[in-house]
């Protein structure tokens, strides 16, 4: 405790179950909806800045999902709760997946179940990080 009567826990990132982030602005209607492996590349842009591989390949992405009027709804997690980035990171992953041609509005939700670990990673991943044999 802090002379000031807080806690670590007050200085750390907002990183609680459903902490949510969104971008992005609806879709006109008629308009050409994104891919999934656009979404994918999008999500492979984002990198937690303590690690040298993206976000995707780490296995923190759990589900994107794309509605058929555009909008994504995405599950993610943090490698622990307290990341230093654990309030930064959803909102990164909202703006680059909005920033997509085809894509609406865009949620990301944090969640912590199942826990991350290291399995959870691609092969690439595991490979850049001297994981993998």
């Amino acid at each position: 405790m802090f002379n000031d009567g807080k806690t670590l826990s007050d200085f750390l990132p907002n990183a609680e179950e459903g902490f949510m982030a969104k971008a992005g602005i609806p879709l006109p209607a008629g308009s050409a909806i994104a891919s999934k492996t656009q979404v994918i590349d999008a999500l492979q842009s984002v990198h937690d800045p303590e690690i040298p591989v993206n976000i995707y390949d780490l296995g923190l992405i759990y589900k994107h999902d794309i509605a058929e009027n555009g909008d994504v709804d995405i599950s993610m997690t943090l490698t622990a709760p307290a990341c230093p980035v654990a309030g930064e990171l959803p909102g990164q992953v909202a703006e680059a997946v909005a920033a997509v041609e085809g894509i609406g509005e865009v949620t990301v939700v944090l969640t912590w179940s199942p826990p991350w670990n290291q399995n959870m990673m691609s092969e690439d991943a595991q490979l850049a990080l001297g994981l993998f044999m």
